[in-house]
């Protein structure tokens, strides 16, 4: 939509800071408290199109895992040896650093340790071969059987499992706004960045509400990285991700995140009580791509039937809010650091590929790193570059992942 000479400034005065980070998710918040942790003389601004923490970032399940997907082997397979070993170092240098620094008892943080569970025999043969590997690489693991596992998680139907005992839960949303309130950047919400342009005094950020200078820029954006910058689409797709969740149990019977069928379904349990559960989307996967809201019923009724196939206990509770959250995927399904184009000296990172919380606080301090002009060896881990094909194509929605994970409604 194209906007008047009244509409293009904005209503309110223009705004200035040394660092701009655009979108309040985990990476953003991160980066901006890291940034105040390293360098609390600069002022920083944190811009956000809607609020604190409305988008993913406070609309998942709060699992705090390692690794960049369900188990370790795919990530050896996929990114080689040394590879998968780094990104499970770094992942669990991002959850250690939650321990560390933060008051954890603001965001319902839990030492819980997790299980990633097997919904087929070839999965069930790939985790318990995981288990000597990841130790043999520092990452210490468990396999359980079907017996052990459907015990421990009071449910049925289940394959083997992995145990990992520094996984973690957490309340994202409380994160996040722990996270911006610690930063003490100036947060300017209901403010999308329209354009994010070089000037000859700085960065200037166009928003609805104001115009913001800066001399250097970081766009955490995610998903909606494209919109900004439609060049760099190759690097991040949008994915839609549904939950729900329902009313209190009469007790906590899982004290633990589940990640299950290749990690396309997982649930555990609020503090409170509620049952929180969501995947499926790899049944519609098409459908799932895209900028598109809200949730479906298909998707809706898969994640219902999962509950009611696995989890005798949660029978009878009522489902009282279901959501959906954008996410950004890229080619490779590890996130992405790049430079602005135009926009030198400033920052993009999307591409976390439904793993935020997994990478999101340590990924804020990497960021803050590059911004001070200071380069972690970490940063070569997601650095662009990777991508040298300008041509690259994305695997097919359908990918041949789906067969591990079969559990589908008979509703049409």
């Amino acid at each position: 939509m194209s906007r008047s000479f009244w509409q293009y400034r904005g209503k309110g005065p223009d705004r200035s800071c040394d660092v701009a980070v655009v979108g309040a998710g985990i990476t953003g918040c991160s980066t901006a408290y890291w940034l105040s942790r390293m360098s609390p003389e600069r002022k920083i601004g944190l811009i956000d199109a809607y609020a604190v923490g409305a988008g993913a970032s406070g609309r998942n399940a709060g699992f705090l895992l390692q690794g960049a997907s369900s188990d370790y082997l795919k990530d050896r397979a996929a990114y080689g040896a040394e590879g998968a070993r780094r990104l499970w170092r770094f992942t669990r240098a991002s959850r250690d650093l939650l321990f560390e620094e933060l008051d954890g008892s603001a965001f319902d943080l839990e030492s819980s340790g997790s299980f990633v569970v097997a919904g087929t025999e070839q999965e069930d043969r790939r985790l318990r071969e995981c288990v000597p590997v990841m130790r043999a690489n520092g990452a210490p693991a468990t396999y359980f059987r079907a017996e052990e596992t459907n015990k421990r998680l009071s449910s049925v139907g289940f394959g083997g499992s992995l145990y990992v005992p520094s996984g973690g839960m957490l309340n994202p949303l409380a994160l996040v706004r722990y996270l911006a309130a610690a930063s003490r950047a100036e947060t300017i919400e209901h403010a999308p960045a329209r354009s994010v342009e070089m000037r000859s005094n700085g960065v200037e950020i166009e928003t609805d509400r104001c115009v913001i200078r800066a001399d250097r820029v970081v766009l955490a954006v995610n998903a909606w990285l494209p919109q900004l910058f439609p060049s760099l689409e190759r690097y991040v797709r949008p994915v839609r991700a549904q939950m729900l969740s329902t009313g209190p149990a009469g007790r906590r019977w899982l004290d633990v995140p589940i990640y299950s069928h290749e990690g396309y379904f997982y649930a555990r349990q609020s503090l409170g009580g509620a049952v929180l559960a969501g995947g499926a989307r790899h049944l519609h996967a098409e459908a799932e791509t895209g900028f598109g809201g809200g949730v479906t019923d298909a998707v809706q009724r898969d994640i219902e039937e999962y509950l009611r196939t696995h989890f005798p206990a949660a029978a009878g509770l009522e489902v009282d809010r279901r959501w959906s959250g954008l996410m950004g995927f890229s080619p490779d399904r590890l996130p992405v650091i790049g430079s602005v184009p135009g926009v030198p000296g400033s920052l993009w990172a999307a591409g976390f590929s439904g793993h935020g919380v997994a990478y999101g606080f340590a990924f804020g301090q990497l960021l803050a790193h590059l911004v001070l002009e200071r380069i972690p060896s970490t940063y070569e881990l997601f650095t662009a570059d990777r991508f040298e094909s300008p041509t690259r194509t994305w695997p097919a929605p359908s990918s041949t992942r789906t067969a591990a994970a079969p559990l589908r409604s008979n509703r049409t």
